[in-house]
């Protein structure tokens, strides 16, 4: 009989699986996301940009290879461990909570992949943006790529089972006050391990609302890496650049 002890030894992100159920994302998509973007805002040649939350650093490696200088912070220790194997003397990472100001400012702050949302505490969602805007200096844009909470809805995946790596990892997706959860159960080394990933379902009008208290100003709206049209019915991102 197995034994389906649950285990929560430490957080979703800060475990190899995570990285592993992700393990297929588009990395040419996001240079090219990248590639857009940073042309799209014409950041100088050598301009520094702080990529929060940036995990293992995949944006930000990308960003400094194309010319920028590059901050890369998130609060999961192991991942900033394996980012700074890349540091250079134009590439550097750090574990920082993005609910606080960095002590630099910068040409531009990207929050990427839906990296916002997560807290518990819903205080915490407007001292990001506070310290985003803190975090740009006088000519500096934030940039917040975040899903389309009303398309994700809409095309909802109930269950499905994907097996990465020889893992069945088990999905179940859900809306639950106001957040889009995602149950995550898999069996690895003969132990059932169970995470949730808590997404706050966030659209335009509640960015807006958060923007506004924020003394932050709302400049341009996308619905796609290409950086076309917003949709709420059809894009599949909402990207907002603000100052």
């Amino acid at each position: 009989m197995t034994n389906n002890t649950t285990s929560w030894f430490t957080s979703w992100f800060d475990t190899p699986f995570y990285h592993i159920l992700y393990k297929d994302r588009n990395e040419t998509e996001a240079q090219a996301f990248m590639d857009t973007l940073t042309q799209y805002l014409n950041i100088p040649e050598g301009g520094k940009i702080l990529d929060l939350a940036c995990g293992k650093g995949r944006h930000a490696r990308y960003l400094n290879k194309i010319g920028y200088d590059v901050t890369g912070v998130d609060l999961s220790e192991n991942s900033i461990a394996f980012a700074k194997k890349f540091e250079n003397h134009r590439l550097r990472f750090d574990v920082h909570d993005m609910c606080k100001p960095y002590h630099k400012q910068f040409d531009a702050v990207f929050n990427l992949f839906t990296s916002f949302g997560y807290f518990e505490n819903d205080a915490d969602n407007l001292k990001t943006i506070e310290a985003i805007k803190a975090d740009l200096n006088a000519d500096g844009f934030g940039v917040i790529d975040f899903m389309n909470s009303e398309f994700v809805i809409d095309n909802l995946v109930p269950e499905e089972v994907k097996t990465v790596d020889g893992i069945d990892f088990n999905l179940k997706r859900y809306v639950e006050n106001g957040y889009i959860i995602k149950d995550i159960t898999f069996t690895a080394d003969a132990k059932v391990y169970h995470f949730k990933e808590r997404v706050r379902g966030f659209t335009l009008a509640d960015f807006e609302e958060l923007f506004e208290q924020a003394g932050v100003y709302l400049l341009d709206i996308f619905g796609d890496y290409k950086l076309r049209k917003f949709s709420a019915k059809t894009s599949e991102r909402l990207i907002m650049i603000f100052k």
